[in-house]
């Protein structure tokens, strides 16, 4: 009955003066707040902790340059008449990956990251805030739109904009960054879906899915699952009434809207198959219950009180909780204005929406159901009924019948039940009793004050709602200061965790960039040694140290074969000597204060070469140019069956083929005999890479769409590049193009022929003609049916 009353009153809605604007300039302002003490703190190069520091600042300025050419020139150009594409290859991506799909689901398709190339490289660092701000602000006023439709008076759409804009989601997530894109676009296309629904608007529902599916794939499955249960509840209740047309309308828009979107979205997805953490699936158990009875708990504290820092927890010891973004908190009032509304109202489809969110959340299968059924936990789709949640709150706060004090009590009292937690009697066996089971009393602490302290604010507020107008305008300011303050809390408790390992940070990214100068000339691969994250960012430079989720899948199969865990980043230690010859490593940087550390860490192949700023280089003894051959193959079973250490040695002194490559290209080369399968020493390494030499590329050289090489041979034999296999390469050797071989696990051959050979490399990501062809085709489509019902409106 609520959504047919407030359809009634539309017109009437419509002839108010609108809000939108004052909703954008609040959110922003706000926004502005929380992180203006930081920025001066910061000098202007606001850095926060974690993922935000490594990340996401250096993938904006680092793709700010990149997709404005300022990386590696252009590789080969044209083949046979046919032209090829530029800046397709990220040779500073970990061992270098295709920027699409590396970059895809951090920012590639984000519309506020292209509005950031507007100005140049160097102020990327310096214009992370503002664009949070912005980000905050649209999603400000997409809130505020979805909102107007449900309320009386507007100016409780602004206030339940604000409460979505600033919940305890919203602010977590400013740790992670490109996860506050995702909420500033979702509530534009759930406004766009109401306005198809009601109002018979076209076009516009499916710009937006395409517009949220270019902006992230990853969470954009999760909206589609939402937008089931949300379409699903409304029709069940009666607030939709499913006509033919209806449902032709939202499933043709649907497909259109995926169809623009899909450009960058089967790329990755082809990426995506043979990426291990995203082919991961529960099982059994599994898929019912989480393995640790904590997760349950942390799961309905998330309800009630402030989120954590995304990387300190305040109680729990098990489960998964770090860095899931588990928190659906609402500003000042929790779940109170929730339950309020909850006991106000039957039969209706926000009540039903929120309690199926609430069986997804406690039931594994169903809340991997937002991340295509992925074994790994997050909580990352909590965003959506938070929206639903902050619609019910401000229509319990309009509606006069409503009782709003009995719910704060009982929050308060749920909030105070986590005090057993701190209270609980724990043996220390002979040394006696101790109180609590806190992992960080201090936060708790804080957490609860501000949850308790937001109720006490609210009850008071509720108490004086008899004139609504002021109560309103009264709760949008409690609302706003509370989100401030608390922002600034948050923020600060995740950034002054870091505060003395940080404390250098901005110095070695600028340093890092000083180093591009002092380098030789030449191109070939960097590491790091206990440096801060992704430096070779900055340095635009391939670097064996890399942090980042969705680089180029046989990276991760390469160094699993290895008997290294590449996860979320890439880390080998420092003592495996052998895999930097393999992978052509020429200087290891440090800080200077790390050279005694360095030097006690690899005790020899290393020559103290030259310190820039405040960083120390040190190059390799033995290193490998980039494309050398082999005499012996070995099958690459027979390096996955060895340790760590003596398989970087032996693909050093022979190439590792599958049994397939091994029947068609095996006579190319000699079985390494079973006596060099066994001893592997530091002298033995150094005569193979004196052969591994002889051989090399006279020239090599890294482009922003593969790379290029010329080698001369004896013979017919494999050439050998460290560089991580792809579908989406073509390679050409003399201008004619050649099978590519995928060997040790991972890196990439081709045959050559004897003499002199010029060999090339060309990087498209694998789809991408698919894609682009059926984005193009979808964008004439919608272009066209938009057109056509403005134009009937119009003539109307």
């Amino acid at each position: 009955m609520m959504d047919a009353v407030n359809l009634s009153r539309r017109p009437q809605l419509r002839r108010k003066r609108d809000r939108f604007w004052l909703t954008v300039g609040l959110c922003a302002l706000t926004a502005a707040l929380i992180f203006l003490p930081f920025q001066i703190i910061d000098g202007g190069f606001f850095h926060y902790a974690g993922d935000f520091n490594g990340q996401q600042i250096g993938f904006y300025r680092y793709m700010n340059g990149f997709v404005k050419g300022m990386g590696y020139p252009d590789g080969l150009t044209s083949v046979n008449g046919h032209s090829l594409p530029s800046n397709t290859f990220s040779w500073a991506t970990d061992l270098g990956s295709g920027v699409m799909n590396a970059y895809s689901f951090y920012l590639y398709g984000s519309p506020f990251f292209w509005l950031s190339t507007l100005f140049p490289q160097s102020w990327l660092p310096y214009l992370m805030c503002p664009l949070l701000v912005l980000k905050f602000a649209v999603a400000g006023g997409g809130a505020y739109l979805y909102m107007r439709r449900y309320v009386k008076n507007l100016d409780y759409a602004v206030l339940a904009a604000c409460l979505y804009t600033f919940s305890g989601f919203g602010i977590y997530n400013i740790f992670f960054n490109h996860f506050i894109d995702v909420v500033a676009l979702f509530p534009w296309m759930l406004w766009a879906l109401d306005e198809c629904i009601y109002n018979g608007r076209r076009g516009l529902f499916a710009f937006f899915v395409a517009l949220n599916l270019l902006n992230n794939y990853f969470f954009f499955v999760g909206q589609v699952v939402f937008l089931i249960i949300y379409f699903v509840c409304k029709l069940t209740t009666g607030e939709i009434k499913l006509t033919r047309g209806l449902f032709g309308t939202l499933a043709f828009e649907s497909l259109l809207g995926v169809a623009m979107g899909c450009l960058l979205v089967w790329p990755a997805f082809l990426s995506l198959l043979q990426n291990p953490r995203t082919t991961d699936i529960s099982s059994g158990w599994g898929f019912l219950t989480y393995s640790a009875v904590q997760q349950y708990l942390a799961i309905l504290v998330s309800w009630i009180l402030p989120p954590d820092s995304p990387y300190i927890v305040s109680i729990w010891s098990e489960g998964t909780i770090k860095w899931t973004s588990m928190t659906a908190y609402l500003p000042l009032c929790s779940l109170a204005g929730v339950v309020a509304y909850w006991r106000a109202r039957r039969g209706d489809s926000r009540k039903r929406i929120v309690a199926v969110c609430a069986v997804f959340a406690l039931v594994p299968v169903l809340n991997s159901a937002f991340y295509a059924f992925n074994a790994s936990y997050y909580a990352r789709w909590y965003y959506m009924p938070l929206l639903i949640m902050a619609a019910m709150t401000v229509n319990a706060w309009e509606d006069p019948d409503t009782d709003l004090e009995r719910p704060t009590g009982a929050i308060a009292w749920a909030m105070l039940a986590t005090l057993a937690f701190a209270l609980v009697p724990v043996s220390e066996g002979e040394d006696g009793w101790s109180l609590g089971v806190m992992e960080n009393p201090e936060q708790y602490l804080a957490v609860l004050a501000f949850g308790l302290g937001g109720l006490i604010l609210y009850q008071w507020l509720a108490r004086g709602r008899a004139e609504q107008k002021q109560f309103c305008r009264r709760m949008l300011a409690a609302v706003l200061a509370f989100s401030c303050v608390f922002g600034i809390v948050h923020i600060g408790i995740g950034k002054f965790g870091q505060w003395n390992y940080d404390s250098d940070l901005v110095e070695q990214y600028q340093d890092s960039i000083a180093l591009q100068e002092a380098f030789p000339e030449g191109d070939w691969r960097v590491d790091t040694y206990n440096a801060h994250d992704n430096l070779g960012l900055w340095m635009d430079k391939s670097c064996l140290q890399f942090f980042d989720s969705t680089v180029a899948p046989s990276i991760l199969s390469f160094y699993s074969s290895l008997g290294f865990v590449r996860d979320v980043r890439s880390n080998p230690d420092a003592s495996y000597y052998a895999l930097r010859g393999l992978l052509s490593v020429r200087f290891t940087i440090m800080p200077e204060d790390e050279r005694q550390n360095f030097e006690a860490a690899v005790s020899s192949g290393w020559t103290y070469y030259d310190s820039v700023g405040g960083f120390a280089l040190y190059e390799n003894d033995n290193y490998l140019p980039m494309g050398f051959t082999y005499e012996y193959y070995v099958p690459e079973d027979t390096v996955e069956s060895m340790f760590t250490e003596d398989a970087c040695a032996l693909l050093v002194r022979a190439l590792g083929l599958s049994e397939e490559d091994i029947a068609a290209y095996g006579q190319y080369l000699t079985p390494l005999p079973e006596e060099m399968q066994q001893e592997f020493t530091y002298e033995q390494y150094v005569q193979d890479v004196a052969l591994r030499r002889q051989s090399a590329c006279s020239s090599f050289q890294m482009t922003n769409n593969g790379f290029g090489a010329e080698i001369q041979l004896e013979r017919p034999n494999l050439v050998f590049f460290s560089v991580p296999y792809d579908d989406g390469f073509t390679a050409y050797v003399n201008g004619q193009e050649t099978e590519i071989l995928r060997v040790d696990n991972g890196l990439m051959a081709v045959l050559c022929p004897e003499g002199q050979s010029t060999i090339d490399f060309v990087y498209v990501p694998a789809g991408l003609s698919l894609s682009r062809t059926v984005t193009l085709a979808a964008l004439v489509v919608w272009a066209a049916y938009t057109g056509f019902f403005v134009w009937r409106r119009r003539s109307r």
